[in-house]
């Protein structure tokens, strides 16, 4: 992104503090041996691991975005799950400033792991078990949630 939201009465609400909304999919797989992996990715500008996220389309769910930026952004495809499993916040870097986002987590079974996808030449992706995931990300409520999710994941 280039330090500027798309919506520029969203990018003014944020300036004046209200936090604004994003979606993002938690993409999951069971292992042969029945483990649980979740999938990360690296974002574009800083290289940091994240989940795919976007912002909420007008005409379409919450979980349905989240699901179109998982192929995007990681190059998956799956079974979606309709309900969040819980959000957390970060700040996210504009050009001058930073704004408070709120973000739905939604979960994404994945079934097929594109080669190429529509980012696939910026990113980098991999699989890990939910508490090393955890590790990895910058957000302390992001982290708390791949924690938390864990023994929830064998139950979608």
């Amino acid at each position: 992104m280039d330090g500027r939201l798309k919506n520029k009465k969203l990018e003014k609400r944020a300036r004046r503090g209200t936090p604004i909304a994003q979606v993002a999919a938690l993409p999951y797989r069971r292992t042969a041996d029945g483990d649980d992996e979740i999938l990360l990715l690296t974002s574009r500008q800083t290289g940091r691991f994240i989940l795919p996220k976007g912002w909420p389309m007008k005409g379409r769910q919450d979980c349905e975005a989240a699901a179109q930026e998982a192929g995007e952004e990681a190059g998956v495809v799956g079974t979606l799950h309709e309900q969040s499993v819980g959000s957390f916040h970060y700040w996210k870097r504009l050009k001058d400033t930073f704004v408070p986002v709120t973000v739905e987590v939604y979960p994404l079974y994945v079934q097929q792991e594109l080669d190429e996808w529509k980012e696939w030449k910026y990113r980098k992706r991999g699989w890990l078990k939910p508490h090393q995931a955890a590790l990895l990300v910058d957000e302390p409520e992001l982290a708390a949630l791949l924690e938390s999710i864990a023994p929830e994941l064998a139950c979608f």
